[in-house]
């Protein structure tokens, strides 16, 4: 059995009001005794994690961060109406115990899901999970095959195609993450401005309009302790609605630094998809072209769009960070990451057929 995920002491200045959070969980969870234990999931770097514990029973608390934030941001109420929508047809949801619009308790909205105990794979496997490279790759298309399963949800029978805004997901997405970027840009980040008219002018159609979950990612993924090929979970929901699958696939794949990328890039990873065994980038995209039945011609501009769009959520972060409102060390350096994704955007663009 492979060591399952923990949470680990809150961090300085985000703490949570246990008192209040026990009179919470104690009027929307029957039968809790004794006081909780609170402790907070080191991973993330936008919404905030906690583990509710009450002896053998846990729970999951989400709240956004702490400080001023863009005031479309951080919607948990959202996050926890669409995985409620979602379970019955997509079931490696967690399930929503309840959810909190009353900021009297914690100041904001929350919500508390089911705890779904598991291996939740990092930057690096974890010692007791070292596995052959054969047992990697296992591994890695079977978390690829279960985002080609979102993707085959049937939205409307989930209720959820009012998440969706039509034809033109790709033009919104384009015009919304560029408008995001200039309002959080600071002055020692680069302007991004190639960047954004290629992907501008580079616009393709929508392939599709399906269910799509906007942050796909190995840390977002749960296995099974006893079957670590297994996936029985996928959280972190905030940004899920009705879009495109390839741009949902651009997202997932600029967090995937591989074994041959440059050192810069190899600094941000988050997830271990430079181990022996891992798809490449471009067999990620031939592999999901095969499961997914899609037919993709040319990739350049979802991988481009991806990474532009986590620099913008790097910069995002970093704007709180650079103005005082989050104390939060690990954001220090986002402002240099936001350059050097910039730079690595203008590269590819460079190099790109379209």
């Amino acid at each position: 059995m492979s060591q399952v995920d923990q949470a680990v002491a809150v961090r300085d200045g985000e703490e949570l009001d246990a008192s209040a959070v026990d009179r919470f969980m104690k009027q929307a969870v029957a039968n809790l005794q004794g006081e909780p234990v609170i402790r907070q999931y080191p991973g993330g770097a936008s919404n905030l994690t906690y583990q509710v514990d009450y002896g053998s029973r846990s729970f999951v608390l989400r709240r956004p961060p702490f400080g001023k934030i863009a005031r479309s941001a951080h919607d948990m109420l959202r996050e926890a109406r669409v995985m409620a929508a979602l379970k019955p047809v997509y079931g490696y949801v967690p399930e929503i115990v309840a959810t909190c619009d009353d900021h009297s308790v914690l100041g904001c909205n929350f919500y508390v899901m089911q705890r779904i105990e598991g291996v939740i794979l990092r930057q690096d496997f974890p010692a007791d999970l070292a596995m052959p490279a054969e047992d990697v790759r296992t591994l890695c298309t079977n978390v690829i095959d279960k985002l080609v399963e979102l993707h085959k949800v049937d939205a409307e029978a989930a209720g959820l195609n009012h998440l969706g805004k039509g034809d033109g997901y790709v033009q919104r997405q384009i015009r919304g993450w560029s408008e995001r970027f200039l309002k959080a840009r600071t002055g020692d980040v680069g302007d991004f401005a190639t960047v954004m008219q290629w992907l501008n002018d580079k616009m393709p159609d929508d392939v599709a309009q399906v269910v799509i979950h906007n942050d796909y990612r190995f840390d977002n993924v749960v296995l099974n302790p006893d079957n670590p090929f297994e996936v029985i979970g996928v959280l972190d929901w905030e940004m899920a609605t009705i879009g495109d699958p390839l741009m949902d696939l651009g997202n997932s794949l600029a967090y995937w630094v591989q074994a041959d990328d440059e050192a810069p890039f190899k600094m941000l990873r988050r997830q271990p998809t430079h181990q022996p065994g891992m798809l490449t980038r471009d067999k990620v995209v031939t592999y999901y072209a095969q499961k997914s039945e899609r037919k993709i011609a040319n990739f350049d501009f979802y991988e481009v769009y991806g990474l532009f769009r986590l620099a913008v959520i790097v910069q995002q972060i970093y704007t709180r960070y650079y103005h005082g409102q989050t104390a939060d060390k690990r954001f220090a350096m986002f402002g240099q990451a936001a350059n050097y994704l910039q730079m690595r955007c203008e590269k590819l663009i460079s190099k790109s057929s379209l």
